[in-house]
């Protein structure tokens, strides 16, 4: 599936490998006055996508503490399908960063484009809201 963009990650015409986090289209509800899909409402998906990769990886709940690097490339369109990967570049004691990548897809077409790329940093939390260790790395997490 190639397209237009750079992932940061090897190849700049090729989409992130494995299986994206999530899928969706965007709406005419989420579109700024100039009629293009809402930075602010990509910026959200990132955030659920990476959040939900965090919460995996850490096993519980997490918070989203930092995000670097964010620029759009591309607009979208409504109709457009966006899909987001989250790819675990950095892994502490309490902490994890993704690569989070957005792509589109027109509707009726097939060329994917990067729209925008940023790292988000998530701590994980214990029952009363401070960090606690991640859980060991295992073998077949390979999702991630």
């Amino acid at each position: 599936m190639a397209g237009q963009g750079a992932n940061g990650a090897g190849d700049p015409l090729t989409i992130p490998p494995g299986e994206p986090v999530i899928r969706t289209i965007a709406m005419p509800a989420d579109t700024n006055p100039a009629g293009d899909i809402f930075g602010g409402w990509i910026m959200s998906q990132m955030d659920l996508a990476a959040g939900n990769a965090a919460a995996r990886l850490s096993k519980g709940r997490c918070v989203t503490v930092a995000v670097e690097g964010m620029s759009f490339h591309s607009p979208v369109k409504v109709g457009d399908e966006v899909t987001v990967w989250a790819i675990l570049v950095k892994r502490g004691r309490t902490s994890m960063t993704f690569e989070v990548q957005a792509w589109s897809r027109p509707r009726d077409g097939e060329t994917h484009t990067c729209v925008t790329r940023a790292h988000f940093t998530f701590v994980a939390l214990d029952d009363t809201g401070r960090p606690r260790p991640l859980p060991r790395p295992r073998n077949d997490e390979t999702w991630v």
